[in-house]
């Protein structure tokens, strides 16, 4: 963990990710992951907020034992991690892939916050709640709470609350994202209509779309799509195409693998990831959550910052 200051001259606890390739991280190419290509260029560290972020004066922080600012949009939010300087940013969609695909490779699924502060799966793991609330404080659980289960790791990926993970939107079914990790960058537009949005394709360069059909998930190329809403389990989870790029954004990992992937295809819906305080056995970093607007907030959605050193 290591302790960045923002211009306000207060410190966030970070966690330090250093470049990898998709190979290295999930079997795929040599390509460098794209977490760690930001405005077309290759950076040999990123910086990921330790502790779900606090609001101190109108700036997001991390820090232990605080209570997860909520009640916020994505924008809102993400102008606020822009307004602490360069290489502050909101966690991006590519960033929470390197976090998931990371601790899927090293064995250590995150436990979290998943039945009103406690984990779901063993009730003696739990963190310290706040008044009025079921949410937890900031990395107060045990260390399997976190990304590598260290207690140096990434905290409260699993429930406690949603997490914005900028970047990534679905729209009329298509789906679509940042280049590479560009949605650190204020520059780059992410509006409903800007030219910051790239399609989804699969490894030939089709553009991917998100069918409902039966009650199950399809991630396919053809866009004549059944559009609906639907909650399912990754084993559920339907793939006609090959997709590294839905790989490396962990919005696939396998069906092997746990989790559950909501979704509705008509009009536009961000991305959040994780689950909260109730979500049991759904809540997970695999947890995809494809069905808000991004003027929504409540008091379950909240998020990270993270932050590079500009070039």
């Amino acid at each position: 963990m290591v302790a960045i200051y923002d211009n306000a001259g207060i410190p966030s606890i970070m966690h330090r990710f250093r470049r990898v390739t998709n190979k290295e991280l999930f079997g795929g190419s040599d390509a460098v992951h794209p977490a760690f290509i930001i405005g077309g260029e290759v950076y040999d560290e990123i910086y990921i907020s330790v502790y779900e972020n606090t609001m101190i004066n109108g700036k997001p922080y991390s820090l232990p034992l605080q209570e997860p600012v909520t009640n916020i949009t994505m924008e809102e939010f993400a102008q606020a991690c822009f307004s602490k300087g360069e290489g502050w940013h909101c966690l991006t969609a590519a960033e929470w892939g390197l976090l998931a695909d990371t601790s899927l490779k090293l064995g250590t699924l995150p436990h979290g916050n998943t039945n009103c502060s406690h984990w779901h799966g063993d009730d003696k793991e739990r963190g310290i709640i706040i008044e009025d609330s079921y949410k937890t404080l900031t990395g107060s659980g045990p260390a399997t709470w976190t990304h590598d289960h260290t207690d140096s790791g990434v905290h409260d990926l699993c429930g406690n609350i949603w997490e914005f993970a900028r970047g990534v939107r679905i729209r009329d079914g298509a789906l679509w994202a940042a280049e590479n990790n560009d949605a650190a960058l204020p520059e780059t537009d992410l509006t409903e209509c800007g030219d910051g949005w790239k399609p989804i394709t699969d490894v030939e360069g089709h553009p991917l779309y998100a069918a409902v059909e039966d009650d199950k998930i399809t991630f396919t190329t053809y866009p004549s799509i059944h559009r609906d809403y639907c909650g399912c389990v990754w084993g559920d989870v339907r793939m006609n195409c090959d997709s590294e790029q839905l790989r490396a954004l962990a919005l696939f990992a396998g069906e092997e693998k746990a989790g559950c992937y909501v979704d509705s295809t008509e009009g536009e819906y961000i991305l959040i990831r994780g689950g909260d305080w109730y979500d049991g056995g759904d809540a997970g970093v695999f947890y995809s959550y494809l069905y808000n607007p991004r003027s929504y907030a409540n008091g379950s959605f909240g998020g990270r910052s993270a932050y590079f050193k500009k070039h």
